[in-house]
């Protein structure tokens, strides 16, 4: 990054320039309806407190947006071995009542692991960022079904997502026999950057879990969840941009939880009393389909929609009081973001000099 005066206003711009269109609307009905479907399900069945597990399943419908069928079903499904993985573990240290530093630990180890599967199937979305969180959100909260119960959600969420995604097909019905994801082999200087890239990680959410857990704040794996944010970019000024995105979306996110659970005229929840849970459910359906609409072209955008969605599906699964539920995620967030953004500038990978490994290696990050 050059720090002279027009270096600093083309940065400036990048980061409320909305990226162009890319069959976004398309992408945003699919994630939306992956949620919708068994979201409705628990409300009727009378578990709204358990949209947690389905729409970290959910999630799944948000990767392979733009590939072809055969190919997206591929993605979809890698992708819900790290969402319904982090689900998973997140629920048993839950269940067994392991939190505070033990938490750290697992996410932290996760995350590596996480990076490492993420580069070398190339995820895209890029890295481990929604399985973290779905470990870390899981794990925060009282599980109030078994087990099993819960992971099942998870995965039965993650299998619907993928029948949407697949469910075009219908319509085609073509395969296009030997067709495949163009993913580098992780060998030499690839390998050496995606060991440098799991590294980050592994710095990032330790970092930003310690300073959770001295904080007293008793949600580290919100600054765990944000730490991971930055390193996502394709490169260093992306990944700055992208955490100064995740600090400014996450407050105007917060703005809309504090319209939503504090007690005002513009509350919906004032006008349907005794039926919270289902309109907190109801809220969060409806707050998934800018997420997605938003998520490829400007990612601070998407997260003023999808802290509403995090949030409210903790506030169901186990309440807290509103004005500390923000301040602590504020907070959190901000400690977290600023942790990653510090990880992205001073841990650098080598140089790729190859010319095929360094094309590969820079479509591998974007």
């Amino acid at each position: 990054m050059v720090f002279s005066l027009p270096a600093f206003m083309a940065h400036a711009r990048e980061l409320h320039r909305l990226g162009p269109p890319n069959n976004d609307r398309l992408s945003a009905v699919r994630v939306a309806l992956s949620v919708a479907v068994p979201g409705l399900v628990l409300i009727l069945v009378g578990r709204p407190d358990l949209m947690m597990y389905a729409v970290f399943g959910a999630l799944t419908g948000m990767y392979g947006r733009n590939e072809a069928h055969q190919l997206r079903l591929k993605h979809q499904a890698q992708a819900a071995l790290v969402l319904v993985g982090g689900l998973t573990i997140g629920t048993l240290l839950s269940v067994n009542h392991i939190h505070s530093w033990w938490l750290v630990l697992v996410a932290t180890l996760f995350a590596g692991a996480g990076s490492l599967y993420a580069d070398a199937v190339r995820l895209k979305p890029i890295g481990p960022f929604f399985g973290i969180l779905a470990l870390g959100a899981c794990a925060s909260v009282p599980t109030s079904v078994p087990f099993l119960t819960a992971v099942l959600i998870g995965a039965a969420s993650a299998a619907f997502s993928i029948l949407v995604g697949f469910a075009g097909w219908l319509r085609h019905r073509r395969w296009e026999p030997g067709a495949a994801r163009d993913v580098p082999i992780l060998r030499g200087p690839l390998r050496q950057s995606a060991l440098v890239h799991a590294a980050r990680y592994i710095l990032a959410v330790s970092a930003a879990g310690a300073c959770g857990v001295l904080s007293g704040s008793g949600h580290p794996h919100w600054a765990m969840a944000a730490a991971a944010v930055p390193l996502a970019g394709a490169d260093l000024p992306s990944r700055v941009h992208r955490g100064i995105h995740r600090i400014v979306g996450t407050f105007l996110g917060l703005a809309v939880v504090a319209v939503v659970l504090f007690p005002s005229p513009l509350s919906p929840l004032q006008y349907f009393p005794g039926h919270a849970a289902i309109v907190l459910a109801i809220v969060v359906v409806l707050c998934q389909f800018p997420t997605e609409l938003f998520m490829a072209r400007h990612y601070g955008w998407a997260m003023v929609f999808f802290t509403p969605v995090v949030l409210l599906i903790a506030q169901l699964a186990s309440p807290m009081d509103p004005g500390v539920l923000v301040m602590e995620r504020a907070i959190e967030t901000f400690v977290g973001a600023v942790i990653g953004i510090a990880v992205a500038v001073l841990v650098r990978a080598p140089a790729i000099t190859a010319p095929r490994a360094a094309g590969a290696g820079a479509a591998g990050r974007r």
